[in-house]
């Protein structure tokens, strides 16, 4: 059976070639394999390894080395952020402040903060996704401590003005300010030494690098207090305990060094692709794009009228591969929790699905999914008649 039609880069992406090729050198016995807190020169090898795929990011991000932590994913670079600022200064404050339209590893924690007695303020977003510098201005209280805002929406790609609101949490009051990048990572500049963020969090497999390995970057590390999730031997100056995985983080190096060569290249084929793509879905009779005119054109959130989003989505899986606006949770679905705090009307929110696009898709791949899903929704409709 042929592979379906891939368009589902905002969940993941492939490995480039050449980040598989440069993990190879660290995994067999024959390659730079030993454990990087080894003392004998295997181990300093590893080491080195690690330390410039560390010197890359930073470079990548526009920060100091030493600010760049190590950990499995955005998510838990999410929880090492949220939870270890929350409970290293609660002696200043139990009020933090996020936004509906968060991914959920950040949603969730705050739940959990929240039942632990933190007071959190959640953000509405405007009709086009964003949150506004007013809203959160007078959200803030004397006792709040942690604002965290996302990049880019893994659902919708509107782009939150990041430097904007991050300015509001910094000049005025002393709050920490986290972002969640893992949709902006390697898709939009990213200027650290220039920008108001404190805490920022990012994934290797979102720019075709490796699932299991992410970023935390933390300003000023050696001065902000963070409560680490976990103990162990120390590694990531005490914050990520754990062996590090060498092949997982210089395969991370070898995907930045990919980005920052690749970003234009691969912005202006993303935008022409989004175009096609936009034009092709207007052409579906029902069809209403959910995104906003403020969002990065690798995703476009749309809605079908009158057919549901795990209908088209399952009878696509094996021509065309793309994603429901509903989140699975514990065997229930759920319709879009960014959607429904836009104010998306229940159809809508229903039928809601999002079609990503990346490095590796052709003109091609979107004018034949393009035919596949104008012909399946006609399908869908004749036997619902």
């Amino acid at each position: 059976m042929a592979s379906p039609i891939y368009l589902d880069y905002a969940a993941t992406t492939p490995v480039d070639n050449s980040v598989i090729n440069e993990m190879m050198k660290y995994l067999p016995i024959d390659g730079i394999f030993a454990n990087p807190s080894s003392q004998h020169s295997l181990g300093q090898a590893a080491n080195k390894a690690v330390d410039e795929s560390r010197a890359i990011a930073a470079e990548f991000l526009c920060c100091n080395p030493g600010e760049i932590i190590f950990t499995s994913g955005a998510t838990e670079s999410n929880n090492i952020a949220i939870k270890g600022i929350a409970k290293a200064y609660q002696e200043h404050g139990n009020h933090i402040i996020t936004s509906q339209t968060e991914h959920k590893s950040v949603l969730d924690t705050y739940r959990v903060l929240e039942s632990q007695g933190f007071e959190v303020t959640y953000l509405t977003p405007d009709k086009m996704g964003c949150i506004s510098k007013e809203e959160l201005e007078s959200a803030i209280r004397p006792e709040t401590i942690l604002v965290s805002i996302m990049h880019v929406n893994n659902e919708t790609g509107v782009i939150q003005e990041i430097n904007s609101l991050g300015s509001i949490v910094k000049n005025k009051y002393k709050i920490y300010f986290h972002v969640d990048a893992a949709q902006s990572f390697g898709k939009l500049p990213i200027d650290l030494d220039n920008s108001p963020v404190d805490l920022l969090s990012c994934s290797s497999h979102k720019i075709y690098g490796p699932k299991g390995v992410g970023i935390l970057y933390i300003r000023n590390r050696a001065k902000t207090r963070l409560i680490p999730l976990m103990n162990g031997g120390g590694q990531e100056f005490g914050i990520r305990p754990g062996t590090l995985p060498t092949h997982q983080i210089t395969g991370l190096g070898k995907a930045i060094e990919i980005a920052r060569n690749r970003m234009t290249t691969d912005s202006d084929s993303v935008a022409l692709l989004h175009h096609l793509l936009k034009q092709g879905l207007a052409e579906i009779d029902g069809a209403v794009i959910n995104n906003p005119e403020h969002a990065i054109p690798n995703i476009l959130n749309i809605s079908i009228n009158g057919i549901d989003s795990i209908t088209l989505v399952t009878s696509l899986q094996n021509e065309v591969a793309i994603s429901s606006g509903s989140a699975c949770t514990s065997g229930s679905i759920e319709p879009s929790h960014v959607l429904r705090a836009m104010g998306v009307d229940e159809g809508r929110l229903h039928s809601s699905v999002r079609i990503s696009i990346g490095r590796y898709t052709t003109t091609q791949d979107i004018k034949t999914a393009l035919n596949i899903i104008s012909k399946e929704v006609c399908r869908i409709r004749s036997l619902m008649n």
